[in-house]
């Protein structure tokens, strides 16, 4: 007779701990967001002076410190990370992340066709780097991607997460500067054995209006097998 009154008295001082613990957590957890609120005004304004600074020297470097700080922020709150893009349709299913990037190169590619198409008209060197795909593409896309799988982020990814105080990716952006030092040591000899001589440029093999279109025939193409894929997941989730 008395188990049930035993079960409901159980069951009430259960909940009740785990009210009073989570409003606990949560007034621990105000108290540190009105502390990092005093953090971020005073870092926001050192920020600024060091701009100001820079810029009464170099005006050209005052820009990009601004620039590279509006970069970082719109990084760390949109959670951006080309690593993610990649891994999450894989590891989770989501693919937010994998159709911003085809929306950002998409983006991108519009302005930098422009300037590479005016380049071409004016007779002038075509700007950015027209590289040859060969081995080397292959074995530095496996390594690269092996890693920052491992890693759990890209180089954008990577920076990011150091601003934010990770630990493990301050260890990552070591050997990311290591590999990358590595990399441009030895990249004479990749280009000498595994590179072949010559790159294809696609406006010189199509012409400007077909080169342009079946980029973004592809991107549009990632785009709609990422949401077809996405759709796919949450409907077997549901």
């Amino acid at each position: 007779m008395d188990e049930p009154k035993h079960l409901f008295h159980y069951t009430f001082w259960k909940v009740k701990i785990m009210t009073e613990i989570k409003t606990s957590i949560n007034i621990k957890t105000n108290k540190k967001r009105d502390n990092q609120i005093f953090i971020g005004i005073a870092l926001l304004v050192a920020i600024i002076g060091i701009g100001f600074f820079i810029g009464n020297h170099q005006p050209k470097s005052a820009l990009l410190w601004g620039l590279g700080t509006a970069a970082g922020f719109i990084l760390q709150r949109s959670r951006f990370c080309f690593a993610a893009s990649l891994r999450d349709p894989l590891l989770t299913g989501g693919v937010s992340l994998t159709k911003a990037v085809v929306i950002a190169i998409a983006t991108a590619s519009v302005g930098f066709a422009a300037f590479q198409y005016l380049a071409a008209v004016k007779g002038s060197v075509i700007p950015g780097n027209i590289d040859p795909v060969g081995i080397h593409t292959v074995v530095g896309a496996v390594l690269f991607g092996i890693g920052m799988v491992i890693a759990g982020g890209c180089a954008s990814g990577t920076l990011m997460r150091v601003g934010e105080g990770s630990l493990m990716q301050m260890i990552t952006l070591v050997f990311f500067i290591i590999g990358s030092l590595w990399g441009a040591k030895n990249f004479g000899w990749w280009s000498i054995n595994f590179m072949p001589k010559q790159g294809v440029f696609l406006p010189d093999v199509f012409g400007w209006p077909l080169a342009i279109a079946i980029h973004f025939t592809l991107l549009l193409a990632i785009f709609i097998l990422a949401d077809w894929f996405g759709s796919k997941k949450n409907n077997e989730e549901g």
